[in-house]
């Protein structure tokens, strides 16, 4: 379903969550040869990624994916990668410390010159700044102001053929999740939590679990993952 030659390729930045998982699924749905982006940087688990590679069997693209292993270990302040630093289970309105410092900057960095290598003319990443953590990597004036520098620094952006395409920046955790269901998106096997057990049921009290578990009552829908606790 993914190797047609005369479909245009698309880099697609995937970790196994929820929201990467419905962008994973919702461009495939546009026709693109679809190559999957995954980043080891350093983060306390790995029951995303672990997840991940089940995702990319189902849709027969584990051949294609891309595991790219980069050392964030030194970004001491985030506890998402310092095993010191419990991850907070409160929103105190500020950006809270599971913010990776630079993140996706790294990371579209990074995908932009897999792209110019592989002749993808678009990367697709499945921020969204409505129902997030404040970080500011995940709003558009970011996407945009990368979208320019894509322009004035790499080959392809200078021939107007390399851009970067959010489509869920605008959307709640609701709508992702009532478009992954159109798109029959088995939320079963994503994971979004920052603080899973040993055995990787999510904790239901951190940042990603709370706006998770937000979304599906919102959809009026039930989340299919087990939790330690529960909203």
């Amino acid at each position: 379903m993914n190797k047609n030659p005369d479909k245009k390729k698309a880099i697609v930045l995937f970790s196994g969550g929820l929201d990467s998982t419905t962008l994973l699924v919702y461009v495939l749905d546009q026709g693109y040869n679809v190559c999957p982006l995954t980043f080891l940087y350093g983060q306390k688990h790995s029951v995303e990624v672990e997840r991940s590679k089940n995702i990319l069997k189902k849709y027969d693209l584990l051949p294609s994916q891309i595991t790219f292993n980069i050392d964030l270990s030194f970004f001491k302040n985030c506890s998402l990668i310092n095993t010191l630093l419990e991850v907070p289970t409160s929103n105190k309105n500020e950006i809270p410390s599971t913010y990776v410092p630079s993140r996706n900057l790294i990371f579209l960095s990074i995908a932009s010159g897999l792209a110019e290598t592989i002749n993808a003319e678009k990367i697709f990443i499945g921020v969204n700044s409505v129902d997030y953590s404040g970080y500011p990597d995940c709003r558009r004036e970011f996407i945009d102001s990368f979208n320019k520098t894509l322009n004035a620094g790499t080959k392809q952006g200078l021939k107007n053929k390399l851009h970067v395409e959010a489509p869920f920046t605008e959307m709640s955790k609701k709508e992702i999740i009532e478009l992954g269901v159109t798109l029959n998106v088995d939320y079963s096997m994503t994971h979004s939590c920052y603080n899973p057990s040993k055995e990787g049921s999510a904790c239901g009290n951190c940042d990603s679990c709370r706006l998770r578990l937000t979304g599906f009552k919102q959809a009026n829908l039930k989340d299919p993952l087990d939790y330690i606790s529960n909203l």
